[in-house]
């Protein structure tokens, strides 16, 4: 709730709904209609239908469509969230983190803005690749709770740990961090992909979030900013200890103290000595 993080974070914000708004301006209608043609040709669809009127809530086949779109874009929106945050905020977090509690760390440059950048698209297409074959087990209810916030995680996790490190860690300390903490900094990046994957839970609530669309989709990209920041800034503090601590442990290590060397003279020679 730092001032300056909550101010960093209308920027992504601004981006973010600038090009959901674009999208969406140009593709929505066209996604409904190929959505509702897929619907419409499906035996099984029509069937439940029917059974969906016997009971009464024939109403429901109004909506399908425009929140089968909306889960379809969900992830894509928290996942362009964490990459907007991690590309213009994190940078910031990790300096501000590194000047009050790190100062003395020193900065080696180990990995330049672009190679972040080709980290965090690489991450990211083989997070939607997991999204996209991970869409059947969404069907099975356990599952939906447990399969996308692993793979938001996994995400999570390896592009802020990346980018907290990317300005004082050497690519050795940097795989050595990634390799010791793992357990660690893949439990932190899950429970940011919760966390992240919360406001998601608006869009279950039927008619009336799809009609408050226009305000609820620029409160959850902002809820998506500030989650990721935070995530940031735990991924910060933790990576830049942790670095500190692979420091002092190595400067331990290649400054052992020598054992000073004791000279024994035997007494003959001392009485031989003139």
């Amino acid at each position: 709730m730092h001032p300056r993080i909550i101010v960093l974070s209308i920027l992504p914000l601004i981006l973010m709904v600038g090009l959901t708004g674009g999208v969406g301006y140009f593709f929505w209608e066209a996604a409904l209609d190929q959505v509702g043609s897929m619907l419409q040709s499906s035996s099984l669809i029509q069937s439940a239908w029917a059974w969906l009127e016997r009971m009464g809530a024939g109403e429901l086949k109004s909506v399908l469509a425009p929140m089968i779109v909306i889960a379809v874009a969900t992830p894509v929106v928290v996942i362009g969230s964490l990459l907007v945050v991690a590309l213009l905020m994190t940078p910031v977090i990790v300096r501000m983190v590194a000047r009050r509690r790190f100062s003395s760390l020193e900065r080696t440059q180990g990995a330049s803005w672009l190679h972040s950048l080709a980290w965090s698209l690489a991450s990211t297409v083989m997070a939607l690749v997991a999204i996209v074959l991970s869409v059947p087990l969404w069907f099975v209810p356990p599952l939906v709770l447990i399969v996308p916030p692993l793979i938001w995680g996994w995400l999570t996790y390896r592009v802020m740990a990346f980018d907290a490190l990317a300005e004082h860690a050497t690519p050795d300390e940097r795989r050595t961090i990634f390799r010791s903490h793992r357990v660690q900094l893949v439990g932190m990046g899950v429970l940011a992909g919760y966390l992240g994957a919360a406001p998601s839970l608006i869009w279950s609530f039927g008619v009336m979030t799809i009609v408050m669309a226009p305000i609820l989709v620029p409160v959850s990209i902002w809820v998506y900013t500030l989650i990721f920041a935070f995530s940031s800034l735990w991924f910060a503090h933790y990576c830049l200890a942790a670095l500190h601590q692979l420091r002092c442990q190595r400067s331990a290590v290649a400054v052992v103290p020598v054992e000073p060397v004791t000279v024994v003279v035997p007494e003959v020679a001392l009485l031989e000595a003139p």
